[in-house]
């Protein structure tokens, strides 16, 4: 039985059934790696702060999966005394366990928190998200780790769990679950992309969420739209993920690198950026599985450019001008995609952004490009950095280049993406969106 598309299918579900709490002073905290996505969707919906919860257990010596207490940031330590004491655990052995256990936990908040500040939770309604519990086990110490940090309110919320695990829970204050089934499979029999999280992705969805353009977004409330589209494309069906808001003066196609696609981790994370920014976004498949497996058709620009412009003709269609104007975003061999679609004629493309782009695979229609074009690249990503200013020099229409500092061609470095999608969203904001008066762009940080 699969009931959620993905961990973000699963958060945004999640954020609409615990609606109720928006403006309760709510923090919500992931459990990494596989909560955090969850739990930067359920935190845009409640239009709440988002943070990691670390915690480790502390297993008994010669039988470590059983748990005799716990630990979590800031010295917390849950301990069970009747386990220790059935154990026969000293107090050497405990205190040695506890050592071992606190190098890993702090190696991890060290990874995941990049130098920032835990969040306070003192007084606080805290919501714990998990892309689902098995045993319950994490869950539990998470709920006593939090409640010792000072939380006023616990609440455990997950896509899936166990009926039987739910009824056990008495750490939470309250627990909000959308699927228990009573033959419970595991956790990644309901979700048709169960992936892992990389610490790479934790790092940049707590970097989207601590961004100011995160804040209000509204999950899919108040009149927004979000579904997934079927395109016809010259006789062929492409598969998007379509996201509008109530008003939409302005809406971004995603144009993929070559091996990815509209479940890319770092292009949602940009499109949630874009959300924040007032945009509306379509994340596209620009080829079909069958067509994938081809892998000249991964760098048949013609053949993407084509199938991004089908697109733009049926959103353009189907919602009569509502979507407002149209920009491209184009990650990788994407950028010479969305290129090659904006110099069509008669192209209604207000702007573009390239991000680790190859604008140089537009060719001889570079200089055909009339939106205006920014190019972001990573400062450590030489080569297509230098095939990035080739292409700035072939072209007519107003471009800027901006070199994000130490990022490579993926943007993997903590921070650089949140970089790269904030200035997309202002690139976006200035050509796309009614113009406040006195905003203008800012200065371009070659």
């Amino acid at each position: 039985m699969v009931a959620f598309h993905n961990r973000s299918d699963a958060g945004r579900r999640l954020g609409k059934r615990l609606a109720g709490l928006r403006g309760r002073n709510v923090v919500v905290l992931g459990l990494p790696r596989g909560g955090v996505p969850v739990a930067f969707e359920v935190a845009k919906a409640l239009e709440a702060p988002l943070d990691v919860i670390v915690v480790r257990k502390l297993g008994v010596p010669f039988q470590p999966e059983v748990a005799m207490g716990a630990i979590g940031e800031g010295n917390i330590r849950v301990l069970d005394p009747r386990t220790i004491s059935v154990a026969r655990v000293s107090q050497e052995d405990l205190q040695q366990v506890e050592r071992q256990e606190r190098a890993l936990l702090e190696s991890r908040v060290a990874r995941f928190r990049q130098g920032r500040r835990p969040i306070d939770i003192s007084g606080r309604t805290v919501v714990i998200v998990d892309d689902g519990i098995a045993t319950g086990s994490t869950a539990r110490v998470a709920c006593q780790v939090a409640r010792q940090l000072g939380a006023a309110k616990v609440i455990l919320a997950v896509p899936v769990a166990p009926a039987r695990a739910i009824v056990e829970l008495k750490e939470p204050d309250d627990v909000v679950c959308l699927l228990a089934p009573q033959d419970f499979q595991a956790v990644g029999y309901y979700y048709h992309d169960f992936s892992p999280t990389e610490d790479s992705e934790v790092v940049q969805l707590l970097d989207a969420a601590a961004s100011p353009l995160h804040q209000g977004g509204d999950g899919g409330e108040n009149g927004s739209l979000e579904e997934d589209v079927d395109i016809p494309a010259g006789g062929v069906q492409l598969r998007g993920s379509l996201y509008l808001p109530a008003r939409c003066d302005g809406t971004v196609l995603f144009a993929h690198g070559s091996g990815s696609s509209r479940h890319s981790t770092r292009n949602r994370f940009v499109a949630s950026v874009l959300h924040g920014a007032g945009l509306g976004t379509m994340l596209l498949d620009l080829l079909t599985p069958e067509e994938e497996v081809n892998r000249a058709n991964v760098f048949d620009i013609g053949l993407l450019a084509q199938r991004l412009s089908y697109a733009t003709h049926w959103l353009e269609a189907r919602h009569d001008g509502s979507m407002g104007r149209v920009g491209y975003f184009g990650a990788s061999t994407g950028a010479g995609a969305a290129l090659w679609a904006a110099a069509e004629p008669g192209a209604q493309v207000a702007a573009v952004v390239s991000r680790g782009g190859r604008p140089d695979l537009a060719g001889p229609r570079l200089a055909a490009v009339k939106a205006p074009t920014l190019l972001i690249v990573g400062g450590a990503d030489t080569q297509v950095l230098a095939l990035n200013r080739q292409a700035m020099a072939r072209m007519q229409a107003p471009t800027r280049l901006e070199i994000v500092p130490r990022a490579t061609h993926l943007f993997e470095e903590p921070g650089t993406l949140a970089m790269a999608a904030t200035l997309a969203a202002d690139w976006f904001r200035h050509y796309l969106l009614p113009s406040p008066v006195g905003r203008s762009l800012p200065e371009a940080r070659e």
